[in-house]
């Protein structure tokens, strides 16, 4: 079903009387990224997709975006859904927002699934990068930008070995509004670094990485996964940034393991 909720195009699948999977997409892409975790997933979860504020098909506004105000976009759909504790899933910009979501209000979520992220703020190299980012849409626009960015999340033969999904994805983040991506560039170069409350983290977590994701390395995942108690790490073969993407049945089998080990009982 679709809902429209406080600005948001939201997305759901599967019985609601199941445990409940909340998806949070990357930068720059939209919730069509969690389709075949979806798909493989429906018939014994309830599954729900959005597009986070200013990507896809969700509201775009004046594109002066926060962190803070990503993660209250989320709480929003927690509520006008009525989902109680749900497993909460995010792959890098979706990730900073389920930790910092995590972080501010633990109670409301059962478990967690971080993919291809990271819990530090950008550092003052990091900050320069998203601000050329910034400059070149507003210079050169949407186009020129993803068509530099889009081939750094992918491992280097998925445009060959998959190139019709490879294809899909360009095509996807060549529509995004240009106000709505420089405003995620905004709310991620002054995001909060969640790295502190790692070891406050005591639901069950799962930490998964592409094994050549140049962006967030496997040893970048692996020091966050050591950070938190009760996680379970594991690298993502043949895939870069974009795990469920690029391998999409070893991300699906490890989410469901994951969620059959420590939820059994509230399927």
């Amino acid at each position: 079903m679709e809902y429209n909720i406080n600005g948001l195009k939201v997305f759901t699948e599967g019985d609601k009387k199941n445990k409940a999977i909340i998806f949070v997409h990357g930068f720059p892409y939209d919730h069509t990224m969690w389709d075949y975790q979806v798909e493989a997933l429906k018939e014994n979860y309830f599954c729900v997709t959005y597009d986070i504020r200013g990507l896809g098909q969700s509201y775009v506004g004046d594109g002066q975006f926060t962190m803070e105000a990503f993660v209250w976009d989320l709480y929003s759909v927690l509520d006008g859904l009525k989902i109680n504790q749900p497993i909460l899933c995010g792959l890098s910009m979706g990730g900073y927002i389920s930790l910092r979501a995590v972080e501010l209000e633990p109670e409301r979520f059962a478990g967690l699934i971080l993919c291809d992220t990271r819990s530090e703020g950008d550092n003052n190299d990091g900050k320069i990068i998203r601000s050329n980012a910034i400059n070149k849409i507003n210079t050169e626009g949407v186009e020129a930008f993803v068509s530099d960015f889009v081939p750094k999340c992918f491992h280097k033969d998925t445009p060959n070995n998959l190139p019709e999904l490879y294809n899909k994805i360009f095509a996807i983040t060549k529509k995004q509004n240009p106000i709505g991506v420089k405003g995620s560039l905004l709310a991620m170069l002054s995001r909060r670094d969640t790295t502190l409350s790692l070891k406050q983290i005591k639901m069950p977590t799962l930490v998964l990485v592409g094994k050549e994701d140049a962006l967030t390395p496997p040893k970048v995942m692996k020091d966050l996964a050591n950070k938190i108690k009760k996680s379970k790490f594991h690298i993502v073969p043949k895939a870069g940034h974009m795990t469920p993407l690029e391998n999409p049945m070893f991300v699906s089998n490890k989410i469901s393991k994951f969620i059959e080990k420590n939820f059994k009982s509230e399927k």
